[in-house]
């Protein structure tokens, strides 16, 4: 299904975004040395409630995972990449993070990743994934509006990660969103400008590039949901949901200023 909102109802998708943006940077700023990933997860539930939203995850229960995810958030540490199901682990210095969170508000949902390193370490080549991941996902946001095709904006996507030398899964990529978490169209990370679905005004799109630094293979962890790297190397993820305007695109998921 793809679903176009009315304009009328961006300031919905926007007011959504506030509060996943939100969420993201506090946990962000929570996520220090020490951290329990299941304290994330229980703060996430806390401010999804405050904010009177709803979690997309918790009774999540698609094809490919296992049973309900069960957690509010999603935290991908170091080597896994997607789908990150919060557990009893104790953040370390250098860590490498991903949060990514979703959810639905006055009935439309937001959608949002972010990768950064926990503590003082900051190995450089930890440091390049997440930049590239950021460089990708607003080549890709620059190349929507109305006209668009998915195909160009998966095209600018890929561009960026080979260009820095990353190989490319495409078993898991971007999406469209509404008043639901996971719609048509999907946006690989990678692909051929002129093709696919045409974008329209009022059309939401989940971007998230993401890589792993030396394979583009994953692998399952026991939990049935976390994807990790085959070779057990880093990984970073970026997502913005963003939306189509008559004039361009724009993005739904920033911290209010």
């Amino acid at each position: 299904m793809i679903e176009i909102l009315e304009l009328t109802d961006l300031p919905k998708a926007r007011e959504t975004g506030a509060v996943v943006a939100g969420i993201l940077q506090a946990m962000k700023s929570r996520a220090t040395v020490g951290t329990n990933l299941l304290d994330i997860d229980r703060w996430t539930q806390a401010m999804i409630a405050e904010a009177g939203a709803t979690s997309c995850y918790v009774d999540y229960a698609p094809s490919f995972g296992r049973g309900p995810f069960g957690h509010y958030i999603c935290t991908s540490v170091n080597d896994a990449v997607l789908h990150g199901r919060p557990y009893d682990y104790t953040l370390a210095d250098g860590d490498l993070l991903s949060l990514d969170l979703a959810v639905e508000k006055a009935g439309v949902v937001a959608d949002s990743a972010i990768s950064f390193i926990v503590g003082d370490a900051r190995p450089a080549a930890d440091l390049a994934l997440i930049d590239v991941t950021e460089r990708a996902l607003q080549a890709g946001i620059a190349a929507a509006g109305p006209g668009a095709r998915v195909g160009d904006l998966s095209y600018a996507i890929g561009t960026v990660l080979s260009d820095a030398g990353y190989q490319i899964n495409t078993e898991f990529g971007g999406h469209g969103v509404g008043s639901t978490m996971h719609q048509d169209p999907h946006v690989s990370n990678t692909g051929r400008p002129g093709r696919g679905y045409t974008l329209r005004p009022g059309l939401l799109l989940a971007l998230e590039p993401w890589i792993m630094a030396d394979t583009a293979k994953l692998v399952t962890d026991a939990d049935g949901w976390t994807l990790r790297s085959a070779t057990g190397c880093r990984t970073a993820h970026t997502e913005h949901t963003i939306a189509i305007t008559p004039d361009g695109a724009e993005i739904m998921t920033l911290p209010r200023t």
